[in-house]
């Protein structure tokens, strides 16, 4: 389907219907299965009168859409239009009233073997004027209903040991920012990508939070697409509720993300005592990293990681659309190594080319020195004047929300020398420290910077003689009791201290110097130099504990709010809130038959905790949550500030001041507004071009992207966080669509010469030569033809996948590689560049004539036979 093509194409089957026919049948039953709603569906296919049950029974109104080919139906609940073909929620209104003005779309045709895609954009298109800001998109709002019958409080069904799904579906859907984003800008799920995670959770939360809620519905939709792409989670075993959260996020990054280009000025090289280098040392591998690789960052090399999924016919170079699973599984199986990978690789192999930033570390010797984060273009060179650079990132609501920053540091005790990288994280996996550790910890002695600049004790300094001395009782209480009864209490304070606390590097774990080039003894300590709105922590349990244990050993007691993250922050951040409130905990309830997977979550409209059992929810006191044993825990930045903030500014709209002009912001900013406790600057760079105008792909939808303010109500916003762009009247970029056409015309050229030579060189029946290329660049470029990618690939780059010996140039073993014919790579070459060439010729086999003769001889005589 083309980007610019926005409407559902199915709208045209709708019959004669109104508001209160339907209304009519929502009092009716599944003429199925009988039951009565809420949760009923009917079909809007014209001559249709049918009426089904839902997800939360069995679901006949998607039996029906299967058997019939009737894709629209309506939730007689919600009067929400769902379509089956286009996997997405229409609107009615578009095809009953009259039609925005869209850009002019020509028919899209396919050839047998391929998807190309020809349409061309308009030279003038008419803008459909977006919706004006009410008090809901400000704030969120409390009904009296809510109070009575909070919304947020429906089951799920297990399908068979999804406990730990329902789980961790229960715990994200109490997250505030990313429920809101998908409730108040579910025009912005959007994706090409298959198989559409983000669409089926937006439908599932959509009935979760509706206010005429069933009890319990069935998320068969959502766990049939995670698992088409995981085949970890198919089949009826009991898995890992971390693993999924951890697989969902990452799906959901993929197909939301968003290309952000930043242009930015290298700094200065300034010259220090110690430059950044990338430490390699073997001793990392025993440091305690966050465990988890950031999408955002993975998404940058998304290239360079990628599988190659082979077809049957290892000839067919060209990759289908419909093999995006398989390769999106053996994206997931290589996610699931980073965890290992991450605590090699992420030294010096992370955020290279972020901003330049300088951390003042205290040395033994009580002298400070400022290392030096720069990229590898300003690391070239002492002094290079300052020149503009552009930068590939990439971010979504996910990124947004969960992503955080950890600045590490390496000393070494002989020079000295000093190493600083910064890495992202998702969710911090903390150790449970043991009697022990706990010792170290709470020793005065143990340090937790590189230096001898304080203690550990920084980190647990009591808040009052009153916290003092109901630590030093629960201490004394536990000293008096046999640990394999109780086993050591732990805090989740103990927990983070443990994480952050300085690892020496001796013995096994020597750290290899660059600068005196020899194994020295070192020491390694992180801190954290911005916090994620929400911060997601699992705590590293054995696995036997989650799976067969009747008792978990060690209790680790948690804050249901104040969690205080001071000691932790790196002293130059500019992170200014520190303090965390609970939303949930999924924890394990074990026996020694099963395991079981529930969570405890807090409402956010009634501020009341529930527990969440699979379709079983109910409400539960303060005491019951804090002892639980928890697994993984979610917690929100908190400040009453912001909440004031979104008062005032919402209560400015019942001040009905004249207003001259009227402002334009993005919906995804004030969605965090209206969820973040630090918003950040306004930012409408995601309905703009870089020349000012709405880009001719988002023309289609650009009332899901923008919200329209009154002046005084911008005027407040800007001054209180500033960014902007201020934008006071909506058009299509011309530019860009002129730019936009030349690009598609390429794509669709280079595609269709492409697959011409490679037909040819299909139907060779020996070639004399092969032509080798790289996948991982051939990927980059089918991802640009096929309109997946923006940006048109660099030079061929062969340099991985070719090896030189004796002065000719040979494929290398094992390398990553596909096969073309000379005139495909005289093509490719011929407008990319790049090399070098590899060259495989097969060997010729000789025949001999008389063997020949003789063979045919023998032949003739056994056919007479």
């Amino acid at each position: 389907m083309s980007p610019f093509q926005n409407h559902c194409p199915h709208l045209d089957s709708v019959g004669e219907i109104t508001k209160e026919d339907l209304m009519q049948k929502s009092h009716g039953t599944c003429q199925d299965c009988k039951v009565r709603g809420p949760n009923l569906w009917a079909c809007l296919e014209n001559r249709c009168s049918y009426v089904g049950c839902g997800e939360s029974q069995v679901d006949h109104s998607t039996i029906h859409s299967q058997e019939t080919k009737h894709y629209l139906t309506v939730n007689l609940t919600t009067l929400r239009v769902w379509c089956y073909a286009c996997s997405k929620e229409v609107f009615l209104d578009r095809k009953l009233g009259t039609h925005p003005s869209l850009p002019h779309v020509r028919p899209l045709h396919q050839t047998q073997e391929n998807s190309v895609q020809d349409f061309k954009i308009p030279s003038s298109t008419t803008l459909k004027t977006p919706l004006v800001a009410v008090f809901d998109d400000l704030d969120i709002e409390v009904e009296e209903e809510d109070e009575l019958k909070a919304r947020g409080l429906t089951g799920l069904k297990n399908i068979g040991n999804t406990c730990y799904m329902n789980a961790a579906l229960q715990a994200l859907s109490n997250c505030p920012p990313l429920t809101q984003f998908f409730l108040d800008c579910g025009g912005l799920a959007r994706t090409d990508k298959k198989p559409a995670i983000c669409k089926s959770y937006l439908k599932l939360m959509t009935e979760l939070w509706h206010k005429s809620r069933p009890g319990s519905v069935v998320p068969t939709t959502l766990f049939q697409g995670i698992k088409t792409v995981n085949p970890t989670f198919r089949g009826y075993s009991q898995q890992d509720a971390q693993e999924f959260l951890r697989c969902l996020m990452d799906l959901l990054h993929e197909e939301l993300k968003e290309q952000v280009m930043e242009v930015e000025e290298d700094p200065q090289t300034i010259t220090t005592e110690e430059t950044m280098e990338e430490d390699k040392s073997q001793s990392d591998v025993d440091f305690q990293s966050c465990e988890s690789c950031s999408s955002s960052d993975k998404a940058e090399n998304e290239n360079g990681s990628k599988g190659f999924s082979e077809d049957n016919n290892e000839t067919t170079m060209l990759i289908q659309d419909d093999e995006n699973n398989s390769e999106m599984s053996k994206d997931w199986q290589k996610e699931k190594m980073c965890n290992k990978i991450n605590k090699v690789n992420s030294e010096g192999e992370l955020d290279k080319d972020r901003d330049s930033v300088s951390e003042a570390i205290d040395l033994n010797n009580q002298e400070t020195v400022k290392v030096q984060i720069h990229s590898r273009a300003s690391a070239q060179s002492a002094s290079s004047p300052k020149r503009k650079k552009q930068h590939k990132k990439y971010r979504s609501v996910i990124s947004d929300i969960f992503d955080g920053t950890i600045i590490s540091s390496v000393q070494c005790l002989t020079c000295d020398r000093v190493s600083v990288t910064l890495e992202t994280f998702q969710d911090l996996s903390l150790p449970i420290p043991g009697k022990e550790d706990l010792a170290k910890l709470h020793s005065s002695s143990h340090p937790t910077s590189i230096v001898k600049a304080g203690s550990c004790g920084e980190a647990y300094a009591p808040q009052g003689w009153i916290a003092f001395f109901m630590e030093y009782v629960k201490r004394f209480v536990v000293s008096c009791v046999p640990s394999w009864f109780w086993g050591p209490v732990v805090t989740l304070q103990d927990c983070l201290a443990a994480f952050f606390a300085r690892d020496e590097l001796k013995g096994d774990n020597m750290y290899s110097c660059e600068k005196c080039k020899k194994l020295r003894n070192g020491v390694k300590f992180c801190k954290v130099q911005k916090f994620p709105e929400i911060l997601c922590i699992h705590l590293k349990r054995f696995r036997h504990e989650l799976m067969f244990s009747t008792k978990i050993s060690t209790h680790v007691s948690f804050p249901l709010e104040g969690l205080d993250l001071q000691p932790f922050l790196a002293k130059d951040s500019p992170v200014q809130i520190v303090t965390y409130d609970l939303l949930s905990v999924i924890c394990h309830h074990g026996t020694a038959s099963s395991g079981h997977y529930i969570a405890y979550c807090r409402n956010n409209l009634n501020n009341l905790w529930y527990e969440f059992d699979d379709q079983s929810v109910t409400e539960v006191s303060e005491s019951t949550v804090q002892n639980a044993e928890a697994y993984v825990l979610f917690y929100r930045k908190s400040s009453e500030e912001a909440q004031k903030e979104r008062r005032r500014i919402s209560n400015l709209l019942n001040i009905m001041e004249p207003s001259l002009l009227q402002f334009y912001i993005s919906r995804q900013w004030l969605n965090k507004f209206k969820t973040f406790a630090e918003p950040g600057p306004i930012s409408n760079n995601d309905f703009l071009c870089i020349h000012g105008g709405v880009p001719p792909r988002k023309a289609g939808y650009i009332e899901d992207l923008v919200l329209m303010l009154p002046q005084n109500i911008w005027d407040n916003l800007y001054s209180r966080y500033g960014g902007g762009p201020a934008v006071n009247h909506l058009y299509i970029c011309h530019t860009c669509q002129i730019e936009a056409e030349k690009i598609e015309k390429r794509r669709k050229t280079e595609l269709e010469i492409f697959i011409r030579l490679n037909r040819a060189f299909q139907e060779e029946d020996s070639p004399a030569t092969f032509y080798c290329i790289s996948m991982q660049w051939f990927r980059e470029w089918e991802s640009f033809v096929k309109g997946k990618d923006g940006d048109p690939p660099g030079p061929i780059d062969n340099t991985k996948i070719a090896v030189t010996k004796c002065g000719n140039v040979m494929l290398r073993q094992g390398a990553d590689s596909g096969q073309i014919s000379e005139e495909t790579w005289n093509f490719l070459q011929s407008i990319y560049g790049g090399g070098p060439e590899v060259i495989l010729r097969p060997p010729v086999v000789h025949v001999d004539p008389d063997s020949l003769q003789a063979e045919e001889k023998i032949e003739v005589e056994t056919r007479s036979l």
